[in-house]
């Protein structure tokens, strides 16, 4: 059986490895074929802590590694230049 793989955003990464994903689906609709786009957030295993929001990065399906966790981070697709606003003056 072959592994699934998405493509999506990094919303949160406030977990020790853990990132949240938000993964957007773009599918037409059945009766009035108007695009419609639909995000599910899928809690990924991120080992190195290497990812932050704004990050795309390709998942992996794997064995449940906790109660949500069964997605791993496959590689980061492309990094956000901003650093973070530390809110200092």
């Amino acid at each position: 059986m072959a592994l699934k793989e998405r493509v999506g955003t990094v919303v949160s990464d406030k977990m020790d490895k853990t990132v949240v994903v938000a993964v957007e689906n773009r599918f037409p609709h059945s009766i009035y074929q108007k695009t419609v786009s639909r995000t599910t957030r899928y809690k990924v295993h991120d080992e190195t802590n290497s990812c932050k929001v704004g990050d795309r990065v390709r998942i992996t399906e794997t064995r449940p590694l906790s109660r949500t966790k069964r997605w791993q981070v496959a590689e980061v697709i492309a990094t956000t230049g901003a650093a973070k606003a530390t809110g200092a003056n």
